[in-house]
Formats: C-alpha cells, sequence, structure tokens
C-alpha cells in the first residue's frame, strides 16, 4: 500500500518512551509512516528504504513531544488574558505538541447561561479541530458547569463532540454534592472531568477545598499546587491519599505545594497519577518553557530521575487522557521533540543537567511526521543540533 509520508529519525543517543515502566528504550532509530510510528530499533534493523524525510539526530534525545494537560484557550493563537498572539506558537518551542483546555474561560462575554455555554463548547471544539496553530494539538471545548443543567444537556454535549469539562468550581456549581451528579453525568457520556483546586483564580471563583474534591470526584485534581493559592498540606496529602484520581501539578502554582503532592505520590508509590500542565495563559502570563520548568524543578528538587519527570509530561498525561500521542510505541502518533543539553550546563549529560535544575535545548519539534519548528526561540542553546538531511 502506497504512502504519503515517511519519516527516518536515526542517530539518536538516548531514547525517551514516555512510559514510567520502562523510560529509556535501547533503540536508535524511529520510523513513521503517514504520522504514525510503525518502527522503533536499531537502524540497521530498521527499513530505512523510501524516506520522504531523514532527521539526523546526531547522537541527540529524542522525547515524545510534551503535553500541557492545563491550558486556557480562546480563540486561534490569540488570548484576551495577557492581549498576547502566537503564544501557542512559543509554547511549541518550549516542546508542548499536545494541549488540553481546562476551560476557554477568558472568552470575553463568556456566556453563562446554558444554551450559550453548550453552544461555546460546541464552537471551540469545533474551532480547534479544524485549525491547529503552528500544527499543535490543542483538545478545547471544556464547557464550565452552571447551576440548571441536566442530564440531558450532558448527553447532547457528548453527541456533539465535547469530551471535556472546564474546571468544575470556576462557575455557579461549586457544592461537592451538586458537582457529583454532574461529574457522574459527564462521566456516563464519556466526558472527562478536572475540578478547580485551592483559592480562587478568575472572578467567579472561590475556595475549592479538599471536602468538595472528594464529593465531587472528577477525573483529575486540577492543579493540586493551587492556581494560584494552595491548600494547607494536610488537605494536599489527603487529596492524594483518598481521592484515587490524576494530580495533575501546573507551573502557575506553588512550588512547595507541587513538590510535596508529587513526595505523597512517590510515598505511596503512585507516580502513574502525576501529569503537568502550565494553567496558562493566567494573569502570571504565558509560559513557553512552563512544562519544561515544572519538570526540571519537580526532578532538581523532588528526588525524581529526569526521565521519570518527563514521563509525567508524556505517557503519564497521554493514558489519563486517553490520547493517541506521549509515547514512543508503534500506532501511536509520531509527535517529538529533540533537545540536547544546554551549553554549558554543569551536567554531564541532558538527564544530569535536567536534574541540576537546567532546561535543555530544544532542537527540533515533529507532529505528525512533520517537522513544525526546528532551533527553539526560547530555549538555552542546545550543545547540538540536529539536521533534517532531506
Amino acid at each position: 500500500m502506497a504512502f504519503k509520508e515517511k519519516l527516518v529519525v536515526k542517530n539518536i543517543g538516548l531514547l525517551i518512551s514516555g512510559d514510567l515502566e520502562n523510560p529509556v528504550l535501547d533503540a536508535n532509530t524511529v520510523i513513521a509512516i503517514d504520522g504514525l510510528i510503525t518502527e522503533i530499533g536499531k537502524g540497521k534493523d530498521c527499513n530505512l528504504e523510501e524516506a520522504t524525510q531523514i532527521v539526523d539526530a546526531k547522537g541527540t534525545t529524542v522525547c515524545p513531544g510534551l503535553i500541557d494537560s492545563h491550558v486556557h484557550p480562546v480563540a486561534g493563537d490569540w488570548t484576551p488574558r495577557q492581549s498576547q498572539l502566537n503564544w501557542i506558537d512559543s509554547t511549541l518551542h518550549g516542546g508542548v505538541t499536545t494541549m488540553i483546555s481546562a476551560g476557554e474561560v477568558h472568552m470575553p462575554g463568556r456566556p453563562k447561561d446554558i444554551v450559550g455555554l453548550k453552544a461555546m463548547a460546541v464552537a471551540s471544539q469545533r474551532m480547534f479541530e479544524n485549525f491547529r496553530p503552528s500544527g499543535v494539538k490543542v483538545h478545547a471545548g471544556a464547557p464550565v458547569i452552571e447551576q440548571g443543567m441536566v442530564e440531558e444537556d450532558f448527553k447532547e454535549l457528548a453527541e456533539n463532540g465535547v469530551k471535556l469539562l472546564g474546571e468544575v468550581g470556576l462557575g455557579s456549581v461549586k457544592a461537592g454534592e451538586e458537582a457529583q451528579k454532574m461529574v457522574g453525568w459527564a462521566r456516563k457520556y464519556g466526558i472527562q472531568s478536572t475540578i478547580h483546586t485551592g483559592g480562587p483564580s478568575i472572578p467567579g471563583s472561590g475556595l475549592i477545598d479538599k471536602d468538595v474534591i472528594l464529593d465531587a470526584d472528577a477525573d483529575i485534581i486540577g492543579h493540586i499546587n493551587g492556581g494560584h493559592t494552595a491548600l494547607p498540606d494536610e488537605q494536599i496529602v489527603c487529596l492524594c491519599e483518598q481521592c484515587g484520581r490524576g494530580i495533575e501539578i501546573v507551573h502557575n502554582g506553588n512550588s512547595r505545594a507541587a513538590l510535596l503532592a508529587l513526595r505523597t505520590a512517590n510515598e505511596l508509590n503512585q507516580l502513574e497519577r502525576v501529569i503537568l500542565g502550565t494553567d496558562g495563559p493566567a494573569g502570571s502570563g504565558v509560559q513557553p518553557l512552563g512544562i519544561l520548568r515544572t519538570v526540571a524543578m519537580l526532578s532538581s528538587l523532588g528526588d525524581i530521575n529526569a526521565e521519570t519527570a518527563l514521563c509525567f509530561a508524556t505517557g503519564n498525561t497521554a493514558r489519563m487522557r486517553d490520547l493517541d500521542c506521549g509515547l514512543i510505541e508503534v500506532g501511536r502518533s509520531a509527535d517529538f521533540v529533540i533537545m540536547d543539553k544546554a551549553q554549558h550546563t554543569a551536567g554531564k549529560t541532558i538527564l544530569d543537567s535536567i536534574q541540576l535544575g537546567d532546561l535543555p535545548g530544544i532542537g527540533m519539534t515533529i507532529i505528525d511526521g512533520l517537522v513544525r519548528s526546528q532551533r527553539s526561540r526560547n530555549t538555552p542553546p542546545a550543545t547540538t543540533l540536529p539536521e533534517t538531511v532531506f
């Protein structure tokens, strides 16, 4: 059967899988056909014939494209929160190839009536399905639930392609019992939910504490380290121990609380629950390097190997969010970030440098088997850059 595109990435020095159980693969070549990974192995054992594009990694590191589990998109590559254009493209230069909306809450005049919020959710889902800024996959259309919604509303949303709820608690539904009923309806129809955690972040939001979170039983404990204001330590520990849902750590939260959540998950031997987001754009701005910075922070201060921390931002999120990317596996989307240790870092290897708290230098991003960016304009310069052979 004829194919349109065949990508060969060869001479890989380190291949990060995204899988916590086996984070480093013994391979130096990855092949993708028409956007899907078809071979992983040693170059001498792979079929390199008929490539339409060859990337020479030149001994650098290939990792699954990073996934930002918590963003607030609006329309295309523009955010009114900071009146900024091209924030998604800039984040691509931070290695992020997939974004998950936690609600399009910054839309000017965001409708809060039930007909309006459903219409906006469907429109947002369609807009980002039809338009991918710089090739980045933005999973949007995440309505903020409001009082008065009934089961039929969630059924209708699901039938029209909506697969996410915006942060529970950013609308009028703030009581745990009420939220639990709506989260249950959403789950019944295949819609995944995230709940706001901590103090208020925007007008209309409020404190969401552990009791509300435990009652609501949403699929993801959104920004467990606060967005921005974190819950007391004992509540964070309680959520990790008693909830059993996804533990989302974000860049735009409390760093000390992030480390507490990570260490608690580690003590529970439940690191597979940890996923990463930025919670941007937000009042603190746009964070093009937010996922990389969170990886480096958790690794350097949280006693976690760098390759493990990278799995939080790739395979963990992919599995929890039911995505077809995030792991270097045959059949997965060919979404990669190619990077190397930054020039003049004290670390001897890229993993050493991340564990010292330094950011790697990104040399290329690939989405669906197509090169989307080359040397990053945002990260420090990489020691070695990959090269497109043809």
